[in-house]
């Protein structure tokens, strides 16, 4: 089974912006070990933390997405 998209896209945003996923973490209120797991597609992103992101990003939620 592949992984979502918005993993992949979780991925390069955070890398683009200079993030660690502990960075991304504290940001969301969440520890690493559950960001990682939303990166790599273990659990899926709830969407307040999807919010949260494309407002940190400066994306829409769509592009985040990949819809």
């Amino acid at each position: 089974m592949s992984k979502p998209a918005y993993c992949y896209r979780l991925k390069k945003l955070r890398e683009a912006n200079g993030y660690t996923q502990s960075d991304v973490a504290i940001i969301l209120g969440i520890r690493q070990e559950q960001y990682s797991k939303y990166e790599s597609g273990i659990h899926q992103l709830p969407i307040h933390h999807l919010i949260k992101l494309s407002k940190i990003y400066k994306v829409t939620s769509d592009y985040i997405l990949d819809i």
